[in-house]
């Protein structure tokens, strides 16, 4: 009897092991789980701008990705790159998106910077980085319920400098107004499995050896068509918070493959050595603080009119 027992006890106890080992293994895919999933519906707008896209729609609206602590940055690019322009006679318009925070003092002065700006996106989710596909996703929402009228959509973050003249000549002379999107290609790029990565990406998360073709999330065109696009296969896309490789698996999903702007970079996600000359012919650059911001700009107004040297 006793010898029974221990052989019952001994198989359950080989059962066990091996369950523990199966599910240890196991690695689900996000397509299975609801856990990963996007919901397209996620909080509530709080703060949305002052602009009718019924009456004057812009030819681009800029989507730039803020936080509560960069104040000065979205003041150093209203007096820049961010004020209303008119070019070949086609407007833009530039938007902040932000989240929201606990500090009912932050609340309080992004709410006072939207009735005096009149230029903030803001929903009710916790305003932090890994959440930025939330962020990015309400801005396109917005798009595609309050300005579908909209030619292109830029999404882009508050630490670029964007130069909204040439973006909009090379738009136009593309002449792509549907099933368009660009910006600086990623084409063969790995997930990082290092876990102390900003980027960091776990099997469960992504359980793929490779990315889909992407855009640098430092800054991205849109036709405005495959903004509204997007965002409606977003709540079947499994959920990611590298908001750049998530568009890239909406816009897989559509199949949309992402195309160059120009045959020459226009678009520079590590940064670029500032001149006059140089930046005349950059669409975005990386790295840019208020203070230099607001020196480039003076710069470039100041130099209207001159030649530069062949290259």
């Amino acid at each position: 009897m006793a010898y029974q027992r221990m052989r019952l006890l001994h198989i359950c106890l080989l059962v066990l092991g091996a369950l523990c080992l199966y599910f240890s293994m196991y690695d689900p895919s996000p397509f299975e789980e609801g856990l990963f999933v996007f919901k397209k519906e996620c909080g509530e707008f709080l703060q949305l701008p002052d602009i009718d896209c019924r009456q004057n729609p812009p030819f681009l609206v800029l989507l730039v990705t803020s936080s509560h602590k960069q104040l000065a940055a979205r003041m150093a690019i209203r007096k820049t790159w961010g004020r209303e322009a008119v070019v070949r006679g086609r407007r833009a318009k530039t938007l902040f998106l932000l989240g929201t925070t606990a500090s009912q003092a932050e609340r309080q002065a992004v709410a006072e910077e939207s009735r005096q700006h009149r230029d903030i996106i803001q929903k009710d989710f916790v305003d932090v980085y890994y959440n930025l596909t939330l962020k990015t996703m309400m801005g396109l929402q917005w798009v595609h319920r309050f300005c579908p009228q909209v030619a292109f959509v830029m999404k882009t973050d508050s630490d670029m400098f964007v130069n909204v003249e040439y973006l909009t000549e090379l738009l136009l002379r593309k002449n792509r107004t549907a099933r368009f999107f660009t910006g600086y290609l990623k084409l063969n790029e790995f997930p990082i499995r290092t876990r102390f990565s900003k980027w960091f990406v776990s099997k469960y998360e992504y359980p793929w050896d490779k990315y889909p073709p992407f855009c640098s999330g430092t800054g991205y065109v849109f036709s405005s068509d495959v903004a509204s696009q997007v965002y409606n296969v977003s709540e079947s896309v499994p959920f990611l918070k590298l908001e750049d490789v998530f568009v890239g698996l909406c816009l897989q999903k559509l199949n949309i493959r992402p195309e160059e702007l120009h045959s020459e970079q226009t678009f520079f996600p590590e940064g670029l050595r500032f001149s006059a000359c140089r930046f005349r012919r950059v669409v975005a650059c990386h790295f840019v603080k208020p203070h230099d911001l607001l020196l480039y700009w003076q710069a470039l107004e100041g130099s209207r009119g001159e030649d530069c040297p062949a290259v």
